[in-house]
């Protein structure tokens, strides 16, 4: 696994943000979704940003109240789809949301972990932002297959003060549900 890399450097993304009931074709090289406050912790999931770069695929997650405790147990999975004619994502780029922590880019064949894969050999690089209270997460086109197009579903999650988990899940709209295709 990937040690994260944790900066506080300006992240500067240019995209669109629209609600998830108003999400509109993509036309350019970016979308950005807004997200309700929907679970009352940490690892809120509020937006994400699509960049669909000429070398590289950069999705920003923002959320509420994001912190850099393992007691969080906040983390996510980014599920991206790469290939319109396949059903589902190809690629899922998981990681912890808290100091400290791994992430890594996988071949998936669908939304289960038993359904992850290998690691896929390329660039990518995870940067937590506590300040921003935000993920970027920036993957080589190249590692993904140059797609022409993309798009994500994303999942976060994290623990109770009690240590438990259950109930602690934000999808970006529906569970599984994809963002519009965004062309590079």
């Amino acid at each position: 696994m990937r040690t994260t890399i944790l900066s506080s450097a300006a992240l500067s993304v240019a995209a669109l943000t629209l609600t998830v009931s108003q999400l509109a074709p993509a036309s350019a090289n970016a979308i950005g979704v807004e997200d309700p406050a929907d679970i009352g912790h940490g690892v809120d999931l509020r937006s994400v940003v699509v960049d669909h770069r000429a070398d590289n695929v950069v999705v920003t997650t923002t959320h509420t109240n994001l912190r850099p405790s393992f007691r969080t147990g906040s983390a996510g999975a980014v599920y991206l789809d790469t290939d319109e004619s396949a059903a589902g994502p190809e690629y899922v780029f998981v990681g912890g949301y808290f100091d400290g922590t791994d992430y890594q880019l996988l071949h998936t064949d669908g939304f289960g972990h038993s359904l992850w894969g290998a690691p896929v050999d390329g660039s990518y690089r995870m940067r937590l932002d506590y300040a921003k209270e935000q993920v970027r997460m920036r993957i080589s086109r190249e590692a993904i297959g140059s797609p022409e197009q993309v798009r994500v579903a994303v999942r976060v999650s994290g623990t109770r003060s009690d240590g438990t988990s259950t109930g602690l899940v934000d999808w970006l709209g529906e569970p599984r549900s994809f963002t519009e295709w965004v062309a590079q």
